[in-house]
């Protein structure tokens, strides 16, 4: 009976054809950070966001800097006339059409010298704001490597899994061709020679649907690195640990170095500024006023003033303060204060939300090492098996059944070590996150 379905070279063929454009190269973890922190929309967002904190850091918007403002109006009127003087000392004067005109230039400036400390506290605030604009962009850089970090592994993953089911196959492959030649010569059942085949054809389909999630994985992490999407590349074959990370030591750096922590500690801090700015505002407010304006005036009335000009210079200064508003900001504060209080529980729910992150994403962690060593010795054991029942097999002790078993056996021993080492690797990407040791 003629064999269907596609050859193990056949599967190549297809997963060389999905990626015709691109040639095929190698691809480390590092060189994927560096094009997903070039590129990613997420990063340039973050970046631009701190520029602008950065900007808004100046003498200027608060308020220690002058304000300086220039005017100049120039006004042009047609009159009509129609007067008689008192004791007849002119001729009446009728006039259509009278043209006249004025202008006036001026400069004025304010300055700010005392607003009971409000320009130092905003100086203050701005200063954390630029804080928290960086260290939202190291959150978002941070949790951008544990993603990109977390899919690499995965692809690796999905690699070792089509080598597992391509062994998978070659064995069942050798099955079928043992199967198919003692059919041949009467030394095997018909049954036993389908069989094989169904088992070989069950095995090429769970093959394909694994080279197909390998290569969507790849063009998943293609578009996470925002590249081509079907640019072909090579990863390493393994998963490889660091050395045993240590709880206490994990939770007392992230309480000292979580980014996202530090953020909730910065917005505290700019909570209480608030407070402080809205308080400077009930005391009185200082400012050094000083102008210049020069006038001209061009009357063609034929009476008072027919052209003239003059200039005049001001200073002083003015002194205000809020006497009673409505006892608004005496509201504005105490909400202040509430938005302080509300930046203090935040922090707390963070802190507590951290460690107890780090406690269970450390039980994943401890639970994968110990499965990794367990299924170690089970894959160690069920190679072995293979070896055994194919050679009993080939000398008619073992039956087709259990071959197939042990086959199946071995299968699932490599799948279950493959992902007790994602886990453990995914684990440990995630808790190096937490503690703020990504960057």
């Amino acid at each position: 009976m003629k064999i269907s379905g596609l050859s193990i070279s056949l599967l190549v063929a297809l997963s060389v054809s999905l990626f015709p454009s691109q040639a095929q190269k190698n691809l480390s973890l590092e060189d994927a950070i560096q094009q997903g922190l070039q590129n990613h929309y997420s990063i340039q967002v973050a970046k631009k966001r701190e520029k602008q904190a950065l900007n808004d850091n100046t003498l200027g918007n608060a308020g220690f800097l002058p304000t300086i403002t220039g005017n100049f109006n120039k006004n042009y009127t047609i009159s009509g006339l129609d007067q008689e003087f008192f004791g007849g000392l002119r001729a009446p004067l009728v006039q259509s059409g009278v043209n006249s005109n004025s202008s006036n230039t001026g400069v004025a400036m304010i300055w700010t010298l005392y607003d009971g400390k409000g320009m130092f506290v905003l100086r203050d605030r701005f200063k954390e704001l630029q804080n928290l604009g960086a260290k939202q962009t190291e959150a978002t850089i941070e949790n951008l490597i544990a993603l990109i970090s977390a899919s690499y592994y995965d692809i690796i993953r999905q690699d070792l899994r089509v080598n597992n089911f391509r062994k998978g196959l070659e064995i069942s492959n050798d099955r079928l061709k043992l199967a198919k030649d003692r059919f041949e010569v009467g030394q095997g059942s018909k049954v036993d020679f389908y069989s094989a085949q169904v088992d070989y054809n069950e095995d090429k389909a769970l093959l394909l649907a694994q080279e197909q999630s390998f290569l969507s994985t790849k063009i998943n992490f293609n578009t996470l690195l925002v590249r081509e999407h079907m640019l072909d590349f090579d990863v390493v074959s393994s998963i490889e640990l660091l050395p045993k990370l240590k709880l206490e030591e994990l939770k007392n750096q992230a309480l000292q170095q979580n980014p996202n922590l530090i953020s909730a500690l910065l917005n505290k801090k700019v909570a209480d500024l608030d407070i402080k700015n809205l308080q400077s505002q009930q005391q009185p407010v200082i400012d050094l006023v000083a102008g210049y304006n020069y006038n001209t005036v061009n009357n063609g009335a034929g009476f008072g003033v027919s052209k003239g000009s003059s200039d005049v210079m001001n200073y002083g200064l003015r002194a205000s303060i809020n006497i009673f508003d409505g006892s608004n900001q005496k509201r504005r504060i105490q909400n202040a204060k509430i938005n302080a209080e509300i930046a203090d529980l935040q922090v707390a729910d963070l802190k507590n939300n951290l460690v107890s992150n780090i406690e269970k994403a450390y039980v994943n962690y401890e639970n994968a090492l110990n499965l990794i060593n367990l299924e170690t010795e089970n894959y160690g054991i069920a190679k072995q098996n293979i070896d055994i029942a194919f050679d009993r097999f080939k000398v008619g002790i073992a039956t087709s059944y259990e071959l197939r078993e042990v086959q199946r056996n071995a299968v699932a021993a490599e799948t279950r070590l493959i992902e007790a080492k994602f886990a453990a690797k995914t684990a440990e990407i995630e808790l190096i996150r937490l503690s703020g040791n990504l960057l």
